[in-house]
């Protein structure tokens, strides 16, 4: 009797396995071969001699699946019967295929990577042939093993068993033993008719390519191909972006190729998460790449835009909108807040010099969020400096369009691992993966991981490196405009211009304000109204009106912030011009005399807007006492004989005292309430307690004296005027100059003391009715304006107004008359000129400090940033962005004119997706062998290179996986399999090495470092998702529109909620979506689709089965490893000699 091999029983693997141990050769007849599963009895056939007749033979039935054959059967149409040389082609091909995927699911492991080496070798040396029967179908399993025996030659094993793990040794399956000779010569004959079949192709050759071509393969692959393949993964979105879109006509050849380049990416990013951020550094036409972006919206989607830009850009935009052909409308942001609740929806919104807009509870940007959200808009933003101070600034422009806690599909991961997610959730009320839980992170690489969602950001130095081409006469770099002209990048060139300050100088004007006294005196003032929530009584809320609680509402949100601005902008008034500092000091004086006056005779105070944009000086270059205050006394002395202009303004403040003071307060007052009534909100003086007056008046009394120990303020010894007179007049008497302060106060005294000496001279400022018009005349060529020779402009005298989106490449110095508190603001000033079509060769940048040096400016400030901290203020605009340390070095690097100084970027500021995208590009461009050789490596590759490990690049493994719902992920575990970084940027870095880096062998934990990597991502992609996903797949918003839909149509009882509907619904739960479902979905989300016939869409796919895999599909849905890196030290294998 026959023996059963049931693998319950009796196991069928052992009997093989002790069957061969005694067999000489052997013949197997399988529906499926395992080539990793071929380990388990390769031993068994290593004592082959690979001649004829002495060797492993495994015959290979084709076979179709029983819903296939069942079609086939009953066929309507009739089907040619037999087979050709095409249908053999084309089969070997499938199957060899099928081979490859094999080898690319899965974990590898140290036995498989051995067990497919020695398949390999057998296959080579002829102990192991393999052929493919495709005459017909066949299902047979057998299994024939030869000796020298006379009584049992053969041995033979019948039944269903395939050459697998699971037909060898789990349950499911039935065998029996064939020990009669009979029969086993029968079936010997069976196998050799077979095997000699016309139509049984051998394929030993293919399989052995398929194992060296796998991450088996003998060949070390070099590691700077697995560095590569991380790169064009990476690269993918970049990739998708320049492949999806195309330029219009009209733009095609306006736009340099990195232009081009980083419109597609956009808009890519703008299709699949409904907002980027266009962030290239000033100067590389970030303006014209936007208009592109909308005109493919324009064109492709039928998309509206609205541009939101600063007042001074408009003409620029309205220019563009025309020169393009844009449907737009151009706002400016000024008039945001009033016109925006009433305007018609666009469906793509432009926010130029987005980086203005960082103050999250102003009320532009609340009126700009609400808008966004209440249209569905997306969102270009459009900015140099995505952030100023602190990555808050990146989230806070974000939050225009991603809601606070909306999941975006990636958590802060370099938080999580330094506080664990347990302590995250007890100090936070954030969801993990939502902008919120960013902002609770200071550690850059969750910042990176964020911004590499939207961000498209290159640097100068990143297109000159990879973009421009080299002039070999002189070395210099240049991009070719579409007419063949040449744009060359010029080198920017630091100057120093120093201006006399001495101490013992008496009648020296800045030594007398350059003082500890000064200082000290400005770091004591209380700033009362600026801190009016410290003074209220205590029920004052029960006491106010409805209207006065709304005031301490916004006095209580102002908190001390408005303080920190007023203390900060006056001492940067200080460094700008005397006569700005003493001019703001005598405003200041003014209003606190009117509040004394207002609290004395029990009148309703005056408040200023309380809204902090306004005090800010990147936003606003007027004091923020000089709308109200200064206009009110300039009325009161041109109503007695003053003209009222800069210089007898300062001249009339000065020769004020305390009693000019009381006694002009309330004819002052009367102004206010009157004439400029509506520039004011009016709180009962009532309501606050008498420290109030006290303080008002302590301070006003001290900056009287101050006023008075300066004297008055004398142009004709402004040290720092005549040198900046000098420069413009004898250094540089031809060429065109323009001169940036932060205060429009130190713009006009300037132009009132140049403007009879310098011909051709215009000053402008936040207050100019057109700054743009003053630019075209500036620089007429770069804006591509005919203007009149008279009426052109030599030299412009600018607050920051004409540092953001203006084209000024006509002028090549530009001069620094006061020092803003953040480099970043020089650069951008720089920048305005250091613009695509500069034609000089260099760009001087010209900055003003003391002669002795500027060890008096790093005083002063530290002295002030010592008070801020101390008060618990906050430092007004741009103060917290540089360490204290990194700011005085830059101040010395200004000083002594180092080179560099002014360049403002380095690499890490580039995109990832343009970063690994121009990675890919410059290795492969001129490499196609490269490029093929990485194109061609297959899933689960590996290599290892020698690696210098440090405490947080340790020895190790990086992993790259796509996950189930086609998520690329990224994981970097050390050699004990604890995650170290999943940041891609991370894991790019540490992967990077060059052309000629040796490849090493693997170490021995390598395949099981893989493992636990992906471990970590199969776990990270379960939570972020859950059975949906992440939220910016088709999946996730598919199910979630659905889901509000459905219960819209529960509420209304609606006839539109069909069976349909639901189990659709239902469906897109249970079970992952096809490809070509992800497709459609997407294309139409995108247009967005409505609601009702995004319900038709999904039952029409559902009953077509177009719409998701079925139970069976969806548990083949596996991860995929793309590749893996080993990173060890000199110990951790051997190099290939």
């Amino acid at each position: 009797m026959p023996r059963i091999f049931d693998n319950i029983e009796l196991d069928l693997l052992p009997a093989l396995k002790e069957t061969l141990a005694v067999s000489e050769r052997s013949d197997f007849c399988v529906g499926y071969f395992n080539l990793r599963g071929w380990r388990l009895i390769d031993s068994y056939v290593e004592k082959c001699s690979g001649k004829e007749n002495d060797c492993c033979r495994v015959l290979i039935g084709m076979q179709k699946l029983p819903e296939q054959e069942l079609r086939d059967l009953y066929s309507l149409t009739s089907r040619a019967e037999g087979i050709d040389q095409k249908e053999v082609k084309k089969l070997k091909l499938k199957l060899a295929e099928e081979f490859r995927q094999q080898l690319m699911v899965g974990a590898p492991t140290n036995e498989d990577e051995a067990g497919l080496r020695r398949l390999a070798r057998q296959i080579k040396n002829n102990k192991v042939a393999v052929r493919l029967f495709l005459r017909y179908n066949l299902h047979a399993k057998l299994y024939l093993l030869y000796r020298t025996d006379y009584n049992n030659p053969i041995t033979g094993y019948l039944g269903s068993s395939n050459l697998t793990l699971a037909g060898l040794s789990r349950q499911g399956e039935l065998n029996i033993d064939v020990l009669d000779q009979d029969a086993c010569k029968k079936l010997e004959k069976w196998f050799n008719d077979r095997w000699e079949d016309r139509w049984c192709v051998d394929i030993s050759q293919e399989l052995a390519e398929i194992i060296d071509q796998s991450w088996a393969r003998e060949d070390l692959v070099p590691p700077y191909h697995i560095y590569l393949k991380i790169a064009y993964h990476l690269s993918q979105e970049a990739r998708a972006g320049l492949c999806e879109f195309k330029l219009p006509s009209n733009l095609q050849g306006q736009l340099f190729d990195f232009q081009a380049a980083a419109v597609k990416i956009a808009a890519h990013h703008i299709n699949k998460r409904k907002g980027v951020v266009v962030g290239d550094v000033v100067g590389l036409g970030k303006t014209l790449m936007a208009t592109a972006i909308a005109r493919i919206f324009q064109d492709d989607q039928s998309l509206e835009t609205l541009i939101i830009c600063p007042k001074n850009l408009t003409p620029m935009w309205e220019d563009y909108v025309s020169k393009y052909r844009l449907i737009a409308k151009v706002l400016p942001v000024s008039v945001a807040a009033r016109e925006l609740p009433e305007l018609r929806r666009y469906r793509l919104v432009i926010i130029d010099e987005s980086h203005n807009l960082r103050n999250r509870d102003g009320q532009r940007f609340r009126a700009i969020q609400e808008y966004i959200a209440e249209n569905e808009s997306r969102v270009v933003l459009l900015t140099a400096t995505p952030y100023n101070k602190t990555f808050l600034d990146l989230s806070t422009q974000l939050r225009l369009f991603i809601p606070e806690h909306e999941d975006i599909g990636i958590r802060p991961e370099a938080l999580l691992r330094d506080i664990g997610e347990t302590e995250f959730i007890r100090r936070h009320q954030a969801p993990l993966r939502s902008i919120a839980a960013f902002e609770k992170s200071e550690f850059i690489d969750d910042w990176r991981d964020l911004m590499r969602l939207y961000l498209v950001r290159r640097t100068r130095s990143f297109i000159k490196d990879n973009y421009a081409d080299t002039d070999p006469e002189n070395g210099r770099k240049y991009l070719v405009f579409a007419d063949g002209r040449r744009s060359y990048f010029p080198d920017r060139i630091p100057r120093t211009l120093k201006f006399k300050l001495d101490d013992k100088d008496t009648a020296d004007q800045y030594a007398r304000l350059y003082t500890k006294e000064v200082v000290d005196l400005v770091n004591c003032l209380c700033l009362p109204r600026y801190g009016m929530k410290n003074y209220l009584i205590e029920n004052a809320e029960e006491l106010a009106t409805p209207q006065e609680r709304f005031i301490i509402e916004d006095l209580s949100r102002a908190g001390k912030r408005l303080m920190g601005f007023c203390r900060t902008n006056l001492f940067k008034r200080l460094e700008s011009s005397g006569s700005s500092f003493l001019l703001s000091v005598g405003r200041h004086i003014i209003r606190n005399y009117v509040y004394a006056y207002a609290c004395e005779n029990k009148l309703p105070l005056p408040l200023g807007t309380l809204d902090s944009e306004f005090y800010d000086s990147l936003t606003n270059d007027e004091d923020s006492d000089a709308l109200a205050a200064a206009q009110t006394l300039i009325d009161y002395t041109e109503a007695n004989g003053d003209n009222g202009d800069t210089e007898s303004e300062s001249n009339v403040i000065e020769q004020f005292s305390d009693d000019w003071f009381r006694l002009n307060a309330e004819k002052i007052y009367k102004t206010y309430s009157t004439k400029y009534k509506k520039r004011f909100k009016w709180i009962r003086s009532e309501l606050f307690t008498d420290d109030l007056k006290s303080n008002l008046l302590d301070d006003a009394s001290s900056l009287i004296e101050l006023l008075k120990t300066s004297g008055e303020w004398d142009p004709r010894k402004d040290t720092k005027l005549n040198k900046l007179r000098e420069l413009i007049a004898k250094k540089h008497p031809k060429e065109k100059i323009i001169v940036f302060s932060q205060f429009a106060d130190t713009v006009r005294y300037l132009h009132s003391q140049l403007k009879n000496d310098i011909s051709a001279l215009e000053m402008v400022t936040g207050q100019s009715d057109d700054p743009t018009a003053i630019a075209y005349r500036f620089c007429p060529k770069s804006n591509e304006k005919s203007i009149p020779p008279e009426k052109e402009l030599r030299v412009v005298l600018s607050t920051d107004v004409l540092s953001e989106g203006q084209n000024l490449q006509d002028c090549a110095i530009v001069v620094n008359y006061d020092l803003p508190w953040a480099i970043i603001r020089l650069v951008q000033r720089v920048g305005r000129i250091d613009r695509i079509g500069q034609t000089s060769a260099n760009i001087f940048c010209y900055s003003f400090l003391p002669a002795e040096g500027v060890e008096r400016i790093i005083r002063l400030r530290s002295r002030v940033r010592q008070r801020l901290a101390e008060n618990g203020e906050v430092l007004g605009t741009d103060e917290q962005f540089f360490e204290d340390q990194k700011e005085e070095k830059t101040l010395k690097d200004l000083y002594t004119e180092k080179s560099g100084i002014l360049d403002g970027e380095v690499d890490n500021e580039i995109d990832l997706a343009s970063f690994a995208y121009q990675i890919w590009l410059n290795a492969t461009k001129n490499d196609p062998a490269t490029k093929k050789a990485v194109e061609n490596l297959p899933d689960v590759v590996f290599s290892t290179r020698t690696h210098t490990p440090t405490q947080h690049q340790p020895e190790g493994v990086v992993v790259y996986v796509r996950t189930v719902e086609g998520n690329d992920a990224l994981c970097y575990v050390d050699d004990k399999g604890k995650p170290v970084t999943e940041s891609p940027l991370a894991v790019l870095k540490v992967a990077e090495c060059a052309p000629d880096t040796p490849p090493r062998e693997r170490h021995p934990r390598h395949h099981e470092l893989v493992k636990k990597s992906v471990d970590v991502i199969v776990q990270d992609e379960k939570t972020v998702g859950g059975q949906l996903g992440r939220p910016s797949g088709a999946r996730f918003r598919t199910y979630a529109r659905l889901e509000l839909y459905i219960k819209k149509l529960q509420d209304e009882n609606s006839i539109f909620l069909t069976e349909e509907l639901k189990r659709a619904f239902n469906d897109i739960y249970r079970f992952p979506l096809r490809s070509l479902a992800v497709d459609i979905l997407n294309r139409q989300l995108r247009t967005g689709i409505s609601d009702q016939a995004l319900a038709e869409l999904v039952v029409a796919l559902r009953e077509e089965d177009r719409l998701t895999l079925n139970q069976e599909e969806a548990d083949q849905q596996e991860p995929r490893i793309l590749c893996s890196l080993g990173l060890f030290g000199a110990e951790g294998g051997k190099t290939q000699e």
